[in-house]
């Protein structure tokens, strides 16, 4: 592929031009800063229908083209995380530098990689293909939201929720999380793990510590059920997820004095599972192992998402094919990485793939992503879109 050399020319690319758009408004998550206004005013122009879904602090949207089955979405997030420490940075977080490098040009910027980039390359490819086909078959969709990066409990969760209850249909859904490794469309994500969390309070009975007889130490009770708890295994995956993991995340416990056996000790521990097991399934395992060890204690869960997987299908064909065309690379389709608003959209049936830019700088300080990355890469969204509708 031919792309522009001058930056200039570069800046002028619709893609290019609203990435910076986006990049400029400083939308620390969950505000949006405007992202949405400017998303928007670009589908009014190719005609989608538009309806603002705003819950308590988030700005969400979901837009339609067409009417009828399938229905493909595409789904992003307008927020970013904090830019940390400005002076670090070598160009302003929020200007949408772009600049030369040795092959091609970097856009930085806090959220160009993760994910205004892809969000811009996905609205001009959707842009561009209802122009040119304005009576496609089915319906092509937009689920954006504010809040990806905080909470996510007003964001997709919230509008998902919404679209259940207008017995709405999703079919397939790109997610534009920056999924790519080393090169673009070398890793594309086809499911993701479950994360279930528990904070967990041993009791015990607090003394001094030149009588022990007197009182109850919850850390010393607690480190056989600790132990357990680490060695146990879970399940052993399968050939599309690696086994559960457990970590360890915080423990606490103390007064700050040496000489104060503790009242309690408090442990919080995170769990990502596969498909092989379930969330029920592991908090049984933990209840029965705590009242194995006699502990008095108290337990919070926190589902933070379901584990979910698109097999070989439709959108897993179309997604491969359109990578191949535009880049000539054969893509690696797994499961590894964190959660994603896909699994609130995996609720609804749909055969879901994650696809974006480099996910190299996401989250650290000068973050960027190739411009001509951006340019194909609206080239592949687009390709895929032709493919299903």
């Amino acid at each position: 592929m031919i792309f522009p050399k001058d930056p200039m020319a570069l800046s002028s690319d619709p893609t290019l031009h609203l990435a910076q758009q986006l990049i400029r408004r400083e939308s620390i998550s969950p505000d949006d800063a405007g992202c949405l206004d400017l998303i928007c005013a670009e589908l009014c122009n190719a005609n989608f229908n538009l309806t603002p879904l705003p819950f308590d602090d988030t700005q969400n949207l979901w837009a339609t083209h067409g009417s009828g089955e399938p229905v493909l979405v595409l789904a992003g997030h307008t927020d970013v995380v904090p830019a940390g420490d400005v002076a670090a940075w070598t160009y302003p977080p929020f200007s949408g530098a772009l600049l030369p490098m040795d092959e091609g040009h970097k856009l930085f910027g806090r959220g160009a990689a993760d994910m205004k980039g892809s969000l811009a390359a996905m609205v001009i490819a959707a842009v561009n293909f209802v122009k040119a086909n304005p009576n496609h078959q089915g319906t092509l969709a937009f689920l954006i939201t504010s809040d990806e990066e905080a909470s996510g409990a007003n964001g997709t969760k919230k509008v998902v929720e919404w679209l259940l209850q207008r017995n709405e249909k999703v079919h397939y859904c790109i997610v534009g999380e920056p999924s790519s490794q080393h090169k673009l469309g070398d890793v594309v994500k086809n499911g993701r793990r479950g994360s279930l969390i528990a904070d967990l309070r041993i009791k015990g009975k607090q003394g001094h510590v030149a009588y022990p007889h007197l009182a109850s130490n919850p850390i010393h009770l607690a480190t056989p059920f600790l132990k357990d708890l680490i060695a146990h295994q879970w399940d052993n995956g399968n050939a599309h997820f690696p086994p559960t993991c457990l970590q360890i995340t915080n423990l606490h416990s103390g007064l700050g004095q040496t000489n104060v056996i503790p009242p309690h000790l408090d442990v919080q521990f995170n769990l990502r599972f596969n498909t092989e097991s379930r969330a029920e399934t592991i908090k049984h395992w933990v209840t029965q192992c705590l009242n194995a060890h006699q502990l008095n204690y108290d337990i919070h869960w926190h589902l933070s998402g379901e584990p979910f997987l698109t097999e070989q299908g439709i959108l897993w064909h179309a997604v491969d094919n359109a990578i191949r065309q535009v880049t000539g690379t054969t893509p690696e389709f797994n499961t590894t990485g964190g959660t994603s608003d896909g699994r609130f959209i995996a609720k609804m049936g749909a055969e879901i793939i994650e696809l974006g830019g480099l996910n190299a700088t996401i989250h650290q300080v000068n973050e960027w992503i190739c411009a001509e990355d951006l340019l194909a890469l609206e080239k592949i969204y687009r390709n895929v879109i032709q493919d299903i509708l």
